[in-house]
C-alpha cells in the first residue's frame, strides 16, 4: 500500500514541479529552448527545440527506477514511476489533447477538458516569456471552470 501511495503522491506533486519548472526554467533561463513552442514561426516541421524537455525530464525518472530496481535504493522506483506516469499523462494531455499533434479527442464537451484547453490557449496568447499565466498542466485555475460551467448551463 505504501508503494501505491508514494507513486500517487509523486504524480500529484509533479503538478507543482511542472508549474515551477515551466514558469521559472522554461520561461526563464531556458526560454531559448521553449520559445519555439510559443512562436511556431521559429521552427519547421513537427519537432520543436522544446521537445528536448521530454528527455531532460525522462532521465531522472529512468535513473530513479534503475536505482530502485537494480540497487534496491528505498523508494526510488516508486518515485521514478510516479514521475514517469506524470510524463505519460503530460504527453497525452499536452501533446495529443491540447496541441493535437496526433488528431484524437478533438471534440470534447466535458467542462474540465474545455477549461483545460481554454487555460492553455490563454497561456499561449503571448509569444514572449513575460507576463504569462496557467503554467501547470492538470490543475486548471477556477476562473476557467466557472466560464465552462456557466456556459454549459446557459
Amino acid at each position: 500500500m505504501i508503494n501505491i501511495l508514494i507513486v500517487v503522491g509523486v504524480f500529484l506533486g509533479m503538478e507543482a514541479v511542472t508549474w515551477l519548472t515551466h514558469k521559472y526554467v522554461m520561461h526563464g533561463f531556458l526560454w531559448s529552448m521553449h520559445q519555439d513552442h510559443h512562436d511556431h514561426r521559429l521552427h519547421e516541421g513537427e519537432m520543436e527545440k522544446n521537445d528536448a524537455f521530454f528527455i531532460i525530464f525522462a532521465l531522472p525518472s529512468m535513473a530513479l527506477i534503475f536505482l530502485g530496481t537494480i540497487y534496491g535504493v528505498p523508494f526510488c522506483w516508486q518515485i521514478g514511476l510516479g514521475v514517469a506516469i506524470y510524463g505519460l499523462a503530460y504527453f497525452f494531455v499536452h501533446d495529443i489533447f491540447i496541441h493535437q499533434r496526433i488528431k484524437l479527442f478533438r471534440n470534447s464537451n466535458n467542462p474540465y477538458f474545455r477549461a483545460l484547453r481554454r487555460a492553455h490557449k490563454v497561456h499561449h496568447k503571448r509569444i514572449d516569456k513575460q507576463e504569462g499565466e496557467c503554467f501547470g498542466m492538470l490543475m486548471v485555475p477556477l476562473k476557467y471552470f466557472k466560464k465552462e460551467f456557466s456556459s454549459e448551463s446557459a
